[in-house]
């Protein structure tokens, strides 16, 4: 499997969040350029701090005209925990069928998807891929490609 690449369209998708609302990716076309972060599991350690990492620098994020929606393999239930646990204050997506996943030619490791993090802009084009990820330096590295787009 192989990731889609940076220009191409991105592929649309529907899920469960955290809430337990369907989000897809059309509720932000020509709205909001939407971060769409691919991680292994719920309150892991890297996991948490990717999350947290997010979650404090929501309002940066909100500035740029920009959601953050986190994808695992993870169900509702591991989803709202999770958040509940951290006050995630932004959407995790339930992909227990493996299709946003293998949409986006995310790597699956037994029951854990590669962390991979896809950049879409407002038009619905994947701007920017990042393959590798050092969750400490994420969510600064990701500001700044937003406002290169």
């Amino acid at each position: 499997m192989s990731l889609l690449s940076e220009g191409a369209l991105a592929p649309t998708f529907s899920a469960k969040s955290t809430s337990g609302e369907i989000i897809s990716l059309s509720d932000f076309a020509g709205k909001k350029n939407v971060v769409l972060y691919f991680y292994p599991e719920d309150d892991t350690s890297g996991c948490t701090i990717e999350a947290c990492a997010f979650r404090d620098d929501s309002e940066k994020y909100s500035d740029t005209n920009t959601v953050i929606l986190g994808v695992s393999l993870d169900d509702v239930n591991s989803h709202k925990r999770f958040t509940e646990k951290f006050n995630l204050n932004f959407p995790l997506l339930a992909d227990t069928d493996r299709k946003i996943c293998n949409d986006y030619g995310v790597d699956i490791n037994g029951h854990h998807p590669k962390r991979v993090t896809y950049l879409i802009g407002k038009d619905g084009i994947i701007k920017k891929i990042f393959s590798t990820v050092n969750v400490r330096v994420h969510s600064p590295e990701l500001l700044e490609a937003i406002k290169a787009i």
